[in-house]
């Protein structure tokens, strides 16, 4: 019972991640690309609003609850595939933190956009790419998962 209530806990909680970063990626930032620098960093303040304080503390979960599986499944393909999910879901935080939060950071701290400024939504888009693909491997590792029981 705690297995199955945790494995629907870890679904939601990493299907949120995922599915906000796909459709982040998908419909988001194709919008922001298209927009001039100066429309682009006050889109960017508005959207991060929400984002920024909400999505660590997702993945986080989702990260916690996959390793609480793994331990708790005693079944080796089920528990290779929960470790596989908390693997990617670090790798999720670790591309947000130290790569997609930063570029956030200095885009927000703008008043307005410096001659010569360094646009950086290329860097930006590839990491958010990257981090997208991991929540979404994590997710089918977990539904994959559960589907053991």
């Amino acid at each position: 019972m705690l297995v199955q209530t945790l494995g629907t806990l870890v679904l939601v909680t990493s299907g949120i991640a995922a599915g906000v970063l796909f459709t982040h990626a998908v419909g988001v930032w194709p919008a922001l690309q298209a927009m001039s620098p100066e429309q682009y960093v006050a889109a960017h303040k508005l959207i991060g609003r929400a984002y920024d304080p909400m999505m660590p503390i997702i993945v986080v979960s989702s990260t916690v609850l996959a390793v609480i599986l793994a331990v708790l499944d005693g079944r080796p393909p089920a528990r290779a595939l929960f470790v596989l999910a908390a693997v990617f879901l670090v790798g999720v935080s670790i591309v947000s933190q130290t790569r997609n939060v930063p570029i956030n950071k200095r885009v927000k701290a703008l008043d307005e956009v410096p001659a010569g400024w360094h646009d950086p939504r290329r860097s930006w888009g590839r990491w958010n790419l990257a981090r997208t693909s991991f929540a979404l491997v994590a997710f089918a590792a977990l539904a994959v998962a559960l589907t053991f029981h």
